[in-house]
């Protein structure tokens, strides 16, 4: 009989816990909506500080920008463009005293190979023509004349009084020498170029090649 009423007893308190105790087992998951955190007003300014110190940048980077176009459009410092126009004014220079000493070059070569080609023709006294006959004025006033149009007096005398002297050092082909008797001129060659010249000589050798030291020479002239 007292166990009786000792299991009646514990039945019941187990009961009343169990009542009192939800069950969860088995529920389904809720999904929780977590809403964003509202914005403090720390945030807010640190924000808008960020956003001024951008523009700012943008507006440097901007007027650097105008600066250079600036100086784009008003050219270099005033000193800077003087230096370089005058290494310009001395490269045009530069290219334009060869151009003409190529020029001159073509021009005295061209000269020389209108000479030679009488080399053989007679030599006459007061002759004006190479094709048939000339002396040594005659010769190199015709042919200064036809192959480079250069004028020249008619005598060897007058014919030294022209051009600018130039050493044999300095000597071209197409360049004329004139030799003489002390100071007075009585014949002229023209120097073509290795040590040699070309003239109406005599009527025995006519219009030949010969060394240009076969006599001194009073005068080396350049006619160009």
């Amino acid at each position: 009989m007292k166990k009786s009423v000792l299991y009646i007893a514990a039945m019941a308190t187990f009961a009343a816990v169990m009542w009192e105790t939800p069950t969860i087992a088995y529920a389904e998951p809720v999904s929780a909506v977590i809403a964003a955190p509202l914005e403090t007003p720390v945030q807010a300014e640190a924000e808008e500080k960020t956003a001024e110190e951008t523009v700012t940048a943008v507006s440097q980077v901007i007027t650097v920008s105008s600066e250079e176009d600036a100086l784009a459009e008003s050219g270099p410092d005033p000193e800077i463009q003087r230096v370089e126009a005058e290494a310009k004014a001395q490269e045009a220079a530069k290219a334009e005293a060869q151009a003409a000493a190529e020029s001159e070059a073509a021009a005295r070569q061209n000269l020389v190979d209108y000479a030679l080609q009488f080399v053989g023709n007679p030599y006459r006294a007061g002759g004006n023509d190479p094709h048939t006959g000339a002396d040594c004025s005659g010769f190199t006033k015709y042919v200064m004349q036809h192959g480079a149009g250069i004028n020249l007096q008619r005598t060897s005398g007058g014919q030294a009084a022209q051009g600018r002297t130039v050493s044999a050092a300095e000597m071209q082909p197409g360049d004329l020498i004139f030799y003489g008797n002390g100071s007075r001129v009585n014949h002229v060659a023209m120097y073509v170029g290795n040590g040699q010249i070309v003239h109406a000589s005599t009527y025995k050798t006519g219009i030949k090649i010969s060394n240009w030291n076969y006599r001194n020479p009073v005068r080396i002239a350049s006619m160009f």
